[in-house]
């Protein structure tokens, strides 16, 4: 930026290639580490020559590692398109795989439907009845409401009426929790 501004940058010192060498290469082998270390400090005893320079090098670096795996590329495709057509049928049919497996092609590639079907609440209700209708039976008949003002039902909490002695004291009937059972049900 100071060059397009007019600044005159310096040739480099032999100082300078050595930095430069010395910080190109410790981003070459571990460009996290040297990338917390480059503290502005540091960076700041630096020329300005050097600054520019090691920015050039590590953009070309990382410009001939793009072009490197595109050639890479091009290289392992036509290989095994060689290899599409040797004598011996297993390395003629694996050779074939790998180049359908190319994801270009992506003739072999693993692809996994998901289908999500959005259901209103009442849809699920209508859909959990009917199952539970198969559970149970298609003979089994719903009660029957009969409202009769007639009959006196205790108040809730009220103390039950005794029973006379020589009725029968029936199983009690177990309590369940609806929505503890359905608990997990939405997935």
């Amino acid at each position: 930026m100071l060059a397009e501004k007019g600044m005159r940058i310096p040739d480099l010192t032999k100082a300078d290639e050595r930095t430069i060498a010395a910080v190109v290469n410790a981003y070459a082998h571990d460009p996290e580490a040297t990338s917390r270390i480059s503290t502005n400090t540091r960076i700041g005893t630096m020329t300005p020559a050097a600054l520019r320079a090691i920015d050039m090098s590590l953009k070309a670096f990382g410009e001939n590692v793009v072009e490197s795996s595109t050639q890479l590329r091009h290289y392992v495709t036509n290989k095994l398109i060689e290899e599409s057509d040797n004598p011996d049928p297993r390395i003629r049919v694996r050779a074939l795989e790998l180049l359908g497996k190319i994801s270009d092609v992506g003739l072999f590639a693993d692809k996994t439907e998901v289908t999500i079907t959005h259901q209103t609440t009442g849809d699920l209700k209508d859909a959990l009845r009917a199952k539970l209708q198969r559970l149970v039976g298609p003979d089994t008949i719903d009660a029957e409401i009969i409202e009769d003002t007639d009959v006196d039902v205790p108040e809730m909490g009220a103390p039950r009426p005794a029973l006379p002695r020589k009725a029968r004291k029936a199983e009690p009937v177990p309590v369940v929790d609806l929505d503890a059972a359905m608990d997990g049900w939405d997935d």
